[in-house]
């Protein structure tokens, strides 16, 4: 990737008025067209929102679009919007069981409206505050109680596959047990045994660090520092890890670069949560220091990787790294991603996601090591935030183009004359577009840093 050095958030103020203003009207159009008994928006087919019955893990994206656009324009019907889908149609996420999304779901949706409030941006209300509280305690608590357990004694979150999988998505949903703890709950097991969700949060964290990501220390043949697997199989019967695997990348042993955004920006948010978790409570965890070691030198590892090996030169990555169709495509980390082109689709979701991840990283190491980060983050927004990929098209329902969901299987939509998928969009890239955009807009504000678990604490 090509990162501009003399890039400041300010140049991109205009884009992201620009994203903002144009996600008004994508997200006043879903929600008057949207029929909730479909499901949950997934992706565009035809420009046109559509469900897909694999998991509803997209529904607090929804919801959180129209909560993220009130708090950057401060517009009453985007709070009701987001607000009335909460009430509605997210109690079933706080209790689903089968899943590993409940940071996406719950985070978007429940947090932000605690966000909002405990900084002032919706009226306080002592009893509206304890539901939305409520609601994160017990979703933190559910998603904690979806656990296995490995050899070394730790375990993880495993992912809809089964008790065996452990998928690198994960690690964003942690933040639904970081938030519980921060707030007082603890999971209750068997014969009453209290059980930390902090503890449990870091054990996944520390779980998929060392089996999901490289450090080119030879654990395989394929092993470079920052690959990520999108996921990893225990034996369940003895705990022991078995091989790397894949359910949306091309290979276990390339890179699906949606994954390696994930693993960016989870281990950043992480990082940073760190900073209002007391000495005490990481004590049996291995301390402070050995938590943020690890944390660390996954965030960087990846981060390096994206930006060396993964992302094209604007900052914008095809699909996965060992994608068949790459080898025709001569220098194609060189140049700008071509979404046009004849071989493999780009991801534009990757992108908006592994850009809050690197902005997060620079800004928790600071100095100059993470001044390159923070650099990198601005350059990935300057070409997101334009065409060809911020959508201008008011009969398109999507707010980011060219996003691809599920390569392998084929869901994702050719359009006439194209040979690979483009033109399209999705509810967790517009979101994380959004998401990435009001972020960059409040820290130009003045306003607070936005977080997950507590606005005054970045």
């Amino acid at each position: 990737m090509r990162v501009d050095p003399s890039i400041r958030l300010r140049d991109l103020n205009s884009r992201l008025d620009r994203c903002i203003e144009l996600a008004r009207g994508k997200i006043t159009c879903i929600s008057e067209t949207w029929d909730p008994c479909r499901g949950a928006p997934v992706y565009t087919v035809g420009g046109k929102y559509a469900a897909r019955g694999w998991t509803e893990w997209t529904q607090g994206f929804q919801y959180g679009c129209a909560i993220l656009l009130f708090d950057a324009l401060g517009e009453k019907r985007f709070l009701d919007i987001g607000r009335r889908g909460t009430v509605d149609r997210m109690a079933p996420h706080v209790t689903h069981t089968g899943v590993h999304d409940h940071g996406f779901n719950n985070i978007s949706t429940y947090g932000n409206l605690r966000r909002l409030m405990l900084e002032g941006a919706i009226q306080d209300d002592f009893w509206e505050q304890q539901f939305y509280e409520l609601a994160l305690k017990a979703s933190g608590a559910v998603q904690g109680a979806r656990w296995t357990t490995i050899r070394d004694g730790k375990g993880y979150i495993p992912s809809f596959n089964g008790a065996h999988s452990l998928f690198s998505d994960t690690i964003r949903t942690c933040r639904s047990l970081g938030l519980a703890h921060v707030l007082g709950h603890v999971l209750m097991g068997e014969n009453d045994r209290a059980i930390s969700l902090l503890d449990r949060m870091i054990a996944h964290a520390e779980t998929t660090a060392r089996f999901n990501v490289y450090y080119g220390d030879g654990r395989d043949s394929y092993d470079i520092r920052g690959r990520v697997a999108h996921e990893s199989i225990f034996n369940v019967q003895d705990g022991n890890f078995r091989c790397p695997g894949t359910q949306q990348g091309y290979s276990p042993f390339s890179t699906w670069t949606r994954g390696l955004a994930w693993i960016i920006t989870g281990y950043s948010e992480l990082l940073e949560f760190l900073v209002v978790v007391d000495d005490e409570d990481l004590c049996g965890c291995g301390g402070r220091d050995h938590v943020a070691e690890f944390m660390t030198r996954a965030a960087t590892a990846a981060a390096d990787y994206y930006l060396d090996g993964a992302s094209a030169a604007d900052g914008v990555p095809y699909w996965d790294t060992g994608a068949p169709g790459l080898t025709q495509m001569g220098d194609y980390l060189g140049r700008a991603a071509d979404p046009f082109n004849e071989f493999e689709p780009v991801d534009s979701s990757a992108a908006a996601i592994a850009a809050q991840g690197l902005y997060r990283l620079g800004r928790y190491l600071g100095g100059n090591a993470g001044a390159s980060y923070t650099r990198a983050a601005l350059t990935v927004a300057r070409t997101l935030f334009d065409a060809p990929y911020l959508s201008d098209d008011a009969h398109h329902e999507g707010l980011i183009l060219h996003s691809v969901y599920h390569r392998p299987n084929g869901w994702d939509r050719r359009r006439e004359g194209q040979n690979v998928p483009n033109g399209e969009a999705s509810m967790w890239g517009d979101y994380h577009a959004l998401e990435l955009a009001v972020l960059l807009k409040r820290e130009i504000n003045g306003q607070p840093y936005m977080t997950f678990f507590d606005p005054k604490a970045g």
